[in-house]
């Protein structure tokens, strides 16, 4: 989850590189440095908190470099400290090393290091990285690093500086995303290819277990036997690099606000009116037999494994085939069984979902179909699969997943249209769906126009320190993404829930310090969870319903927030505009930095 930069070439190194660390904090802001080497001499500066503080330590410190490195950590082994931050050295202070991922057996290493006499400072298990390739150094750094690589276990991608080596940056990938931009008397070392886009399209990916030797007017690369590895320049598309907050106080609110235009974009070419179903143009698309699928399998984390469970239901209804949802980090530990006929839809915002990733690459050694779902379109995620369908959702820089969500329930919905016209659904029934999903842009729209009034019923609620958010169908995984955003921004202890099951134990919580989140806009089954509702009245818990306009609503909720009428299916993505709106304005009357939660990255490249 940390982010990695490196530079060498005729720009200031230093300035680079921070600026580089500027736009990879989304992976993580507990701590960042960078070191380099100038005139034969290792220098260095790291500190606590974000790349803005370590900016104003180098300018302190007059720092320059000809050659740099850089980190932006998010604390996986050690805490947030000067001294846990990256770099990490050895004991002579001749190697620098930087490292996104997590070495498993670090404290068998650290123990031998320890007997053979290497004194730590850090509590973090990339520092064993910089002793034990010292330990194998003995003139051939290349030699060193692929001695080192061998006894690591885990997945991590590293970026160090050696003063015997004053031109070089070296590189190695395993697992964990490393990629190269190659520019003219100028070559880049990132975790995102997006962090150095200003300069250069041009990027080498590292494969697993990759080594690289770069420097301003060379690189070359070696697999783990040392034999050069030959690679072809790609030529990435990318829109990060205009990515501004504009008006709006932070990125969160802007991303909210941008949806309709994002939902728009995500629609736009999709739709065949003449055969009422959804069409898509993505690379490899025609790979997948969709007439040939007979269950489904998705693969998601966080907010992508919420709109992989609304999925669920659509598809299910819509078009009859069996669906099974898994969070990518329980099911990885599984032996999964992969019938026939089954697709895998893998969900990341990022496409660097590492637990996503890893389930990914055990279910195609297993012979399965992938077809992925992601924003960025040169993650790993997208390169590895065998089809891509991207949310065009456009740079989303706020840390919990706002217009990317929506537009994945879009995208899904897209494909659950296709799917049922492939199966069951008749043409007319497939373009009343369509004319349901046109609607949305507006709809939404309709939604934010009420930002202000959602913003007081926010400012009457954000005293209280813990929810429920409740709701049945479609709307039981609307509202465990509602309670995730409140968790996210806000610090707030909320639980998303399915109605019928608060009897079952959760109701003992009830009272008038917890209120209740009511998602009432799922047509179905709203009758049951008025009668839900009035069992909280009954013990004296305040309600805030969440409802379409002609749902009457007034004998049971304390307050209620109306939303556009739409069909039961697509419900959830208007209700969920309205559980941003909230949660955001509740994180910003409690004063929390909402763009950048504490504990939290973008980007959840570690196990």
């Amino acid at each position: 989850m940390c982010g990695i930069f490196g530079y060498s070439g005729a720009l200031n190194s230093v300035k680079t590189v921070l600026a580089g660390l500027k736009k990879l904090e989304y992976r993580g802001y507990d701590s960042a440095g960078i070191a380099g080497i100038s005139e034969g001499k290792l220098g260095y500066c790291k500190d606590v908190g974000k790349v803005a503080i370590l900016e104003e330590q180098v300018i302190a410190e007059r720092l320059e470099l000809d050659i740099a490195i850089g980190q932006t950590r998010w604390a996986t082994h050690g805490k947030p400290n000067r001294v846990n931050a990256h770099p990490h050295f050895d004991s002579a202070l001749t190697l620098a090393l930087v490292h996104n991922g997590i070495i498993e057996n670090y404290e068998i290493l650290r123990a031998a290091l320890q007997k053979e006499g290497v004194e730590f400072v850090s509590a973090t298990d990339t520092e064993v990285i910089s002793h034990l390739i010292a330990s194998h150094y003995k003139g051939d750094i290349l030699n060193a690093i692929q001695q080192a690589v061998t006894q690591l276990k885990g997945a991590f991608a590293i970026a160090l500086i050696h003063v015997d080596y004053p031109e070089y940056i070296f590189a190695v990938s395993h697992e964990s995303p490393l990629v190269i931009g190659v520019g003219e008397g100028e070559n880049f070392l990132a975790s995102d290819s997006a962090a150095f886009a200003e300069y250069t399209k041009d990027v080498i990916f590292l494969g697993k277990n990759e080594i690289a030797r770069v420097s301003c007017t060379e690189i070359d690369l070696f697999n783990l036997a040392m034999e050069p590895v030959v690679k072809s320049v790609e030529t990435i598309v990318t829109s990060m690099d205009q990515a501004s907050k504009g008006n709006y106080e932070h990125y969160t609110l802007k991303e909210i606000f941008e949806q309709p235009l994002a939902l728009g974009n995500a629609l736009f070419d999709r739709l065949s009116d003449d055969y009422g179903t959804a069409i898509f143009s993505e690379k490899g698309i025609d790979q997948i037999d969709f007439l040939e699928v007979q269950r489904i399998l998705i693969l998601a984390c966080g907010s992508s494994w919420h709109a992989g469970l609304v999925a669920a239901y659509m598809i299910e209804d819509k078009a009859r085939l069996p669906v099974q949802v898994e969070i990518s980090s329980e099911f990885r530990y599984k032996n999964p069984i992969v019938l026939p006929g089954t697709l895998v839809i893998a969900i990341s915002q990022s496409g660097e979902t590492a637990d996503t990733i890893a389930a990914v690459r055990e279910l195609k050694a297993k012979g399965a179909k992938i077809l992925a779902m992601c924003n960025v379109i040169s993650s790993t995620l997208a390169r590895e699969a065998d089809a891509t369908l991207f949310l065009r959702a456009g740079p989303e820089i706020g840390v919990c997943s706002t217009k990317a969500h929506t537009n994945q329930l879009v995208v899904l919905s897209l494909l659950t249209l296709m799917l049922a016209r492939v199966h069951p659904m008749s043409k007319q029934d497939g373009q009343a769906f369509m004319h349901s999903l046109r609607l949305l842009p507006v709809q939404i729209q309709q939604v934010l126009d009420e930002a202000s009034e959602i913003q007081e019923i926010a400012k009457k609620y954000a005293s209280y320190d813990n929810f429920f958010f409740l709701g049945r169908n479609y709307m039981f995984p609307a509202s465990l993404e509602g309670a995730l955003k409140l968790k996210e921004i806000s610090y707030i202890n909320a639980s998303g829930y399915p109605a019928g099951e608060m009897k079952h134990g959760p109701i003992a919580l009830i009272n008038e310090k917890c209120p209740t989140v009511a998602l009432c806009a799922n047509e179905m089954t709203f009758g049951k969870l008025l009668s839900n509702l009035m069992e909280i009245k009954a013990r004296n818990g305040l309600v805030l319903a969440i409802a379409s306009k002609d749902q009457d609503l007034s004998s049971v909720a304390d307050d209620i927030i109306y939303i556009p009428k739409t069909i039961d299916p697509l419900a959830a993505i208007l209700v969920t505009v309205v559980t941003q709106l909230l949660a955001y304005y509740i994180a910003k009357e409690r004063g929390t930095d909402i763009d950048q939660p504490r504990n939290l990255a973008k980007s959840v490249t570690v196990e």
